[in-house]
């Protein structure tokens, strides 16, 4: 999940995306995409009322999209694309990743474990209450009886 992203001063047109564009693309909603600027993730160029992103605001919504399925929160999300700006080959940035990817299976593969326990125990409660004998019922209009 190592980001690669291109922000090269000789960028041509077709490195530029209009919302629709990435709304297309990615299946996201124009709010989406507003909510990620508001957050900062992404900071398309503003002409006049009209989004431009460029081809490192698409790599980085590819980023976000795929951090929030497989669980990331969006700070864990911010975190790890920022880290391809400190400019250290992203060295660190791969180390935080990394990392935060291992710590996500491990959570994933417990809940997993969690999740397969319940089923067992409900699959359990099911053939107990299956295995009870039937009482029947008292025929309508008839009193219970009385000690």
């Amino acid at each position: 999940m190592v980001v690669t992203l291109t922000d090269s001063a000789e960028s041509s047109e077709t490195d530029r995306f209009s919302i629709t564009d990435l709304c297309n693309d990615f299946g996201v909603t124009a709010r989406a995409l507003r909510f990620y600027e508001d957050e900062g993730l992404i900071a398309p160029e503003r002409r006049g009322l009209a989004r431009i992103y460029s081809q490192r605001d698409r790599v980085r919504l590819a980023w976000i999209l795929r951090g929030k399925r497989v669980g990331f929160s969006l700070a864990d999300i911010r975190e790890m694309i920022d880290l391809y700006d400190i400019g250290d080959g992203r060295v660190v940035q791969r180390q935080v990743t990394v990392q935060k990817c291992r710590d996500r299976i491990a959570f994933l593969e417990n809940q997993r474990r969690d999740i397969d326990a319940a089923i067992a125990e409900l699959g359990d409660f099911v053939s107990t209450i299956e295995a009870l004998p039937h009482s029947t019922a008292p025929t309508e209009g008839a009193s219970p009886e009385k000690d």
